[in-house]
């Protein structure tokens, strides 16, 4: 057993160098997705608030906005890394929405427009909320400035 420790802790030194590279795409994969779906939204908000008034969301235009803006704001963010942890939690928020108001009733698989792809992006937003940006985000050259 001893004998393969050495091994281990290199193994382990290789994959840690890889965090910050997953934590990078993992903000794309979830800028992207936050980009289109706000993109989409903003290029018709009537109707976005028209459909949220349906689903019985209250301050359905107001919420309309908050919600396109939260995602077209948050992509960004997410994209340069800036303020990364913060984004999180209104981007968080937004899928709780979704689930609640329009994935819950069709259950969990995503084929059947569940919860399970917003589930996974919450999942994905709590890696950034507890891990942070990583080394390749502004918010790590902006702590790197401060900490000289």
């Amino acid at each position: 057993m001893n004998k393969l420790l050495p091994f281990y802790n290199r193994f382990v030194s290789i994959v840690n160098n890889g965090q910050s590279i997953m934590l990078l795409c993992i903000r794309l994969a979830l800028a992207y997705t936050f980009w289109d779906s706000g993109k989409r939204k903003f290029e018709d908000i009537a109707s976005i608030a028209e459909w949220f008034e349906s689903l019985e969301i209250p301050a359905p235009t107001l919420n309309a906005y908050m919600a396109t803006y939260t995602e077209l704001i948050g992509a960004v963010l997410l994209v340069l890394g800036l303020g990364t942890r913060l984004i999180s939690i209104p981007l968080i928020i937004t899928m709780l929405v979704a689930i609640k108001t329009v994935h819950w009733e069709n259950g969990f698989a995503s084929g059947d427009n569940g919860y399970e792809i917003p589930l996974y992006f919450i999942l994905m937003l709590l890696v950034t909320l507890c891990f942070g940006a990583g080394k390749i985000s502004v918010d790590h050259f902006i702590k790197k400035y401060i900490n000289k």
